[in-house]
């Protein structure tokens, strides 16, 4: 039998609306670029298709080699165990099908220079006559209770720092970890700078996106000497778009595996000891298709899990679904800038 390409993007899953929509638009953008292969999409919960769905779609289409892409900027939780998961469940369970699994984006400099637009785009939006060398840069992370992907986002911070020149830049995340959007602008802000840009590196937007927005500008109401300013998220942009197609080529090329020299799950990593070894498996079959789709508009409730899950237990973890959905505890859930004090 020959061999038939077809690619999958694999998502999380958001119950916003439009960020299920955003999701999409770039899976078509995705396919748009390599128009050789058929290409389908699909999530890990809280919308529709799931991934299930997208590999039903290119089984029909013929296709008996899947490349599968995680639609995530990093690899914690999701795309070193629940969509692997997923995966495996699926090509253990239909014969004659080959699923290979490329990595996330990572650290990519297309997507560097695309933060780097979005950061300009908000530039040019700020008063005039502030240097940027009066500008401090704060871009905010998912969070995740993997250190990995959490240090990724301070390596984007320093090489957008670095490379557009500001007089500083700082982290934050919105969920999870430490510190979280408000009391790290409230750090931020003492700083003495008279320009703060908020970057959300996010691909889409989604609750928890609003919520960074809505968090600036709480801060920027008690510091109103500091002209806060919110910069757009990477969305579609043509880089982005350019990055997914790569990862598809990397797979073919040989050249896509996934860097575990930092990885909790693989290495004795400080304070996640003894999570070396875990079993790799979703946590997400319980809930997979539940929430918003498109065009199903059944969305409700606001419990956002875009790139990760945000959650008042700081990653205890409990969903209040039916089944056990159960992941490793943040072990710094105490920190006094980090997950509890989303209940402030």
């Amino acid at each position: 039998m020959s061999e038939k390409l077809g690619v999958m993007v694999c998502g999380h899953g958001s119950r916003d609306e439009q960020a299920v929509v955003e999701f999409q638009s770039v899976a078509e953008g995705i396919r748009e670029r390599i128009p050789h292969m058929d290409t389908e999409w699909g999530f890990l919960e809280f919308a529709t298709p799931i991934i299930r769905d997208g590999l039903d779609a290119l089984l029909e289409k013929g296709v008996n080699r899947v490349l599968a892409v995680p639609g995530m900027l990093f690899a914690a939780g999701h795309a070193k165990n629940d969509i692997p998961s997923v995966l495996n469940r699926y090509q253990a369970t239909h014969e004659g099908i080959r699923i290979d699994y490329g990595r996330e984006l990572g650290i990519d400099l297309k997507l560097i220079r695309t933060a780097g637009d979005r950061i300009e785009e908000a530039v040019r939006k700020g008063a005039p006559g502030v240097s940027k060398h009066d500008t401090l840069l704060m871009v905010v992370g998912r969070g995740a209770s993997d250190p990995d992907a959490n240090s990724n986002v301070s390596k984007v911070m320093r090489m957008l720092w670095e490379g557009l020149g500001f007089g500083w830049g700082e982290v934050c995340y919105s969920g999870v970890t430490f510190p979280l959007v408000e009391p790290g602008l409230e750090q931020a802000a003492k700083l003495g700078y008279k320009r703060i840009i908020v970057f959300p590196y996010f691909l889409f937007t989604g609750i928890l996106v609003q919520r960074i927005y809505e968090l600036t500008d709480r801060v920027a109401a008690r510091h109103p000497g500091i002209e806060f300013i919110k910069a757009g998220y990477l969305n579609d942009h043509p880089l982005v778009l350019d990055s997914f197609a790569d990862r598809v080529q990397e797979i073919l090329d040989g050249v896509n595996n996934m860097n575990c020299q930092l990885c909790k799950y693989r290495e004795q990593f400080l304070g996640f000891e003894d999570q070396v070894g875990e079993v790799q498996e979703s946590h997400h079959h319980h809930v997979e298709g539940i929430g918003t789709g498109v065009p199903d508009e059944s969305a409700g409730g606001d419990h956002d899990h875009e790139q990760g899950h945000d959650h008042d237990e700081a990653h205890g973890h409990d969903h209040n679904h039916d089944g056990g959905h159960h992941h490793h505890p943040y072990p710094h859930a105490d920190h006094p800038l980090g997950p509890k004090s989303m209940k402030d």
